[in-house]
């Protein structure tokens, strides 16, 4: 049985210990060792999470009974518009509904909330596009992003359009 709380200061090192067991495999084929490590320092060393913690940035920790399983970072931009941030599940939780679970608990949230659009960003060549567009985020834009020290993303902007229909699925 999957549960979801939202996370505080004192959970940063548990979203590192997520973190640094799903990123690595995650874009290992994707991204170059270094660009691993500098993406790993910048967003998730521990002034960088207090950092966004303190924006407002809304972190949700989702639990497999009492193990902790994933995480997400929502931001809401305001006027209806949402980002997510970050969603990450283990990878042996992979294929199990727990990312299902995760972002439709994230859509039921913020819908409840007036939302009426969520957007995304995903490497065009991470294999989790099409998980989104299982969810009816479509890609609005092709983007990429100098995030320093020479490195880049190559990303797809998704959004997915919201409305009480979402928050049913």
């Amino acid at each position: 049985m999957f549960t979801i709380r939202h996370a505080v200061a004192s959970d940063i090192p548990l979203i590192r210990e997520l973190c640094y067991q799903v990123w690595p495999q995650t874009y290992a084929s994707i991204l170059t060792p270094a660009q691993i490590d500098y993406m790993l320092a910048w967003m998730y060393s521990v002034e960088s999470l207090q950092q966004q913690l303190q924006q407002g940035i809304d972190y949700l920790l989702c639990y497999d009974d009492v193990k902790p399983v994933g995480f997400a970072a929502l931001a809401d931009h305001g006027a209806g518009d949402f980002k997510l941030e970050k969603i990450y599940v283990l990878p042996n939780q992979q294929g199990k509904g727990t990312g299902r679970y995760l972002l439709g608990q994230i859509i039921a949230q913020i819908t409840s909330k007036g939302a009426t659009s969520l957007t995304l960003q995903v490497n065009k060549h991470n294999t989790a596009k099409s998980f989104y567009e299982k969810f009816g985020f479509e890609v609005i834009q092709e983007a990429v992003f100098d995030i320093g020290n020479g490195f880049v993303m190559d990303d797809y902007v998704m959004e997915l359009k919201l409305s009480r229909q979402n928050s049913l699925r």
